[in-house]
């Protein structure tokens, strides 16, 4: 640890623009911001705590890339981390309790030897910090106090995961301050999403999990959700001309919790009539070989949907060998043909209760006719409304984001890069 008086002194002075430039890459102007965000939050954390020895630790916010809605029928996804990040300030704990600040919100603190859960504290931080500690302490990791102040630029409600990040910090957190830095990012990932299933109440996947704690671009295989297979792949699109643009919709994700449980259902129903409990337990094959005695025997969107499913882990496939084999090109005409088949077979671009509001479709209509050659772009994450995703050429950029922000509204278009680093000790 590092007094936090110095530490402030020394990143003003640049003594830690290598650390910096790992994670942020070496633009002066994005060192700058980041220098005064770090020495603010620092001055933060002594606003609140006081003067004392301290650690920064960093964990990013993720971006879906192919594979959408195949995790929770154990299938393969193909994910990456962002350069928008949370921040913790951290400093040893007093006695036994936990004191979290997280930026524009009410201060947290209990005691760590509490970790009890209840209906009240449910879909709350604190359900979310418990319930990490609670994880590692059941993976064999020590745990204790701490006192962090938290920061995030990871944009909430955008398909970014900002809970994701936060879980991620927590467990890094709690590896550098009591196991040496030792958890792999992969438990930590798992530890996530135990706080988020069973203290925070959402059944989400692990996919948020594992690419905001990992980095860089994965390759996930979720055949065992307990066991998942990760790989790393090291790719630089900027290196390609490209960047990586998230749009926000305006479209609001409220009351849409059927839509997406929908999803789940329905692909259990073609699953089920082979008898599996997922369709990765079934082939191409075997789907289309069945379809004269399947089709009429469910709904027709549950057959869309499973042929999404099929489809789309083949796709994840060809789209990490492409990045690994350096074709961007195949890349970005996988990633066409995944939004196409989300658009059209899983049909989660709009809610059917609300067939008049239709942002990401919209959303994209625009964006294809700005873009035509110059880029491709796709729904992101879990759909319905949010945000949709595009690899937009680098010289279409900025009238890209200047043409998007004139009918969505400023700062609507965030212009992003892969980070190759998940949660880290920064300093």
């Amino acid at each position: 640890m590092i007094n936090s008086k110095l530490l402030q002194s020394r990143i003003e002075n640049k003594e830690f623009d290598a650390e910096l430039k790992e994670i942020y890459g070496a633009e002066e102007s994005v060192l700058s911001s980041q220098r005064a965000r770090y020495r603010k939050a620092i001055a933060k954390f002594e606003e609140l705590f006081g003067e004392g020895d301290v650690e920064i630790y960093s964990a990013p916010g993720r971006t879906e890339i192919c594979g959408n809605h195949t995790d929770h029928q154990h299938g393969i996804v193909l994910a990456a981390s962002i350069n928008l990040d949370a921040i913790a300030v951290v400093g040893a704990g007093n006695g036994d309790n936990v004191d979290f600040v997280s930026e524009g919100y009410d201060p947290i603190c209990f005691d760590v030897n509490q970790l009890d859960t209840t209906e009240d504290t449910k879909g709350t931080t604190t359900s979310l910090i418990k319930g990490v500690i609670k994880g590692m302490q059941d993976h064999g990791y020590k745990t204790g106090s701490f006192k962090a102040y938290v920061t995030s630029d990871v944009l909430s409600g955008s398909g970014l995961s900002s809970s994701a990040a936060l879980e991620s910090i927590i467990g890094t957190i709690l590896s550098g301050l009591y196991n040496d830095m030792s958890v792999s990012p992969v438990d930590i990932a798992i530890i996530g999403q135990y706080a988020e299933n069973v203290y925070f109440g959402k059944p989400s996947g692990l996919m948020d999990q594992i690419a905001c704690s990992v980095g860089d671009f994965v390759h996930i295989d979720f055949a065992d959700p307990a066991k998942p297979i990760v790989t790393k792949i090291n790719y630089d699109i900027t290196s390609e001309g490209y960047r990586l643009c998230i749009v926000d919709t305006k479209g609001s994700h409220a009351n849409l919790t059927d839509d997406y449980a929908a999803i789940t259902t329905e692909m259990k129903q073609v699953s089920n009539f082979f008898g599996k409990e997922y369709l990765n337990e079934i082939t191409m094959d075997e789907f289309i070989t069945a379809m004269p005695e399947l089709y009429g025997k469910v709904g027709d969107r549950c057959v869309l949907r499973a042929f999404h499913y099929l489809t789309e882990v083949e796709r994840v496939g060809r789209a990490s060998t492409a990045l690994r084999d350096k074709r961007f090109g195949d890349f970005l005409e996988v990633i066409r043909e995944s939004g196409n088949s989300s658009y059209k077979y899983l049909q989660n671009v709009y809610s059917n209760k609300y067939e008049q509001t239709q942002p990401v479709p919209t959303t994209l209509m625009l964006s294809e006719h700005y873009l035509k050659n110059n880029g491709v772009c796709r729904v992101h994450g879990g759909g319905f409304a949010g945000t949709i995703q595009a690899f937009v050429k680098e010289e279409a950029v900025a009238g890209y984001k200047d043409f998007i922000e004139k009918i969505l509204g400023e700062g609507t278009c965030h212009v992003l890069s892969i980070r190759k680093q998940g949660g880290v000790k920064v300093l």
